[in-house]
């Protein structure tokens, strides 16, 4: 099959996206989108790479939905609503139309879920899998939800527990993200590790956190739920309740409160909790 039989292909699967503001996809040299009056656009881009983010072998549609579903707790970490992504896809030589195929099909089973359209991209070939997923998504105008609002006195939450294999599916928090919106003074997803996200969070605010407790997965070690990353959920702060006590959100824990001190501090137990997590140019 050639690269122009794929491409037809694939316009077939991705299917009309013309309520989602996608007037020209797939098919021609660039996509069309018309944003909505009174929207901010939120652009994300994110790499899958083969030995790096998931291993030789790994299921193919598990990967595609990987690919769009880490762009998309991105987006639901600012509140977001996507509308279309782009998909740049490389394989190596001698890698069947079955699998290709089944990438897609994976990923479109998540596009679909979440109102994503396919709307274009690139294919190529590489000594290994290589895929670069763009996403399009739109807030309301002014209301993108960010990293550096959290104020001493605001509580933390996680939407959910700690330390997940890497190849356990990816759950986008869209609706939360979207519920969040107008509440929560800082916001973004967990990807590199709850150590290092709440530091890069504090950072961005100009404070400090005190770390109460932290919400493992069966079968997780507490090291994984700090360090690990993969976990995809969100970390957010809300407002101290004027009285009373302020329930988490559905599913969601409390995990400490924000406090005046050095900026990205996070202590545990009166210590201070080291900025470690996943990263790309770190020792290995």
């Amino acid at each position: 099959m050639t690269e122009d039989q794929i491409v037809q292909r694939l316009r077939k699967m991705a299917g009309d996206g013309r309520d989602r503001g996608v007037l020209v996809g797939i098919g021609h040299d660039c996509a069309v989108v018309r944003p909505r009056s009174g929207e901010d656009i939120l652009l994300k881009t994110d790499q899958l790479i083969e030995q790096v983010h998931f291993p030789s072998g790994a299921a193919p549609e598990a990967i595609g939905a990987r690919a769009l579903a880490r762009t998309l707790s991105d987006i639901a970490a600012m509140g977001g609503d996507p509308r279309c992504c782009l998909v740049a896809l490389s394989v190596p030589p001698g890698t069947r139309e079955q699998w290709i195929m089944s990438f897609f099909r994976g990923l479109l089973r998540l596009a679909r879920r979440t109102g994503t359209v396919l709307a274009g991209g690139d294919l190529a070939r590489s000594d290994r899998v290589h895929c670069t997923v763009m996403l399009y998504g739109a807030v309301r105008r002014g209301k993108a939800l960010r990293r550096d609002g959290a104020r001493p006195g605001d509580a933390l939450y996680v939407s959910g527990r700690l330390g997940k294999p890497w190849d356990r599916p990816i759950v986008p928090r869209l609706a939360l993200g979207k519920s969040l919106v107008g509440r929560a003074t800082a916001c973004m997803d967990l990807s590199d590790g709850l150590a290092l996200d709440l530091h890069r969070l504090c950072l961005a605010s100009g404070v400090a956190a005190e770390l109460d407790r932290v919400p493992v997965m069966r079968g997780a070690s507490i090291e994984r739920a700090l360090h690990g990353g993969e976990d995809y959920e969100l970390l957010f702060s809300l407002p101290a309740p004027v009285s009373g006590n302020r329930q988490a959100p559905r599913g969601c824990f409390r995990i400490g409160t924000v406090v005046k001190g050095s900026p990205g501090a996070v202590i545990v137990e009166g210590r201070p909790l080291e900025s470690r997590g996943y990263d790309h140019f770190s020792a290995p």
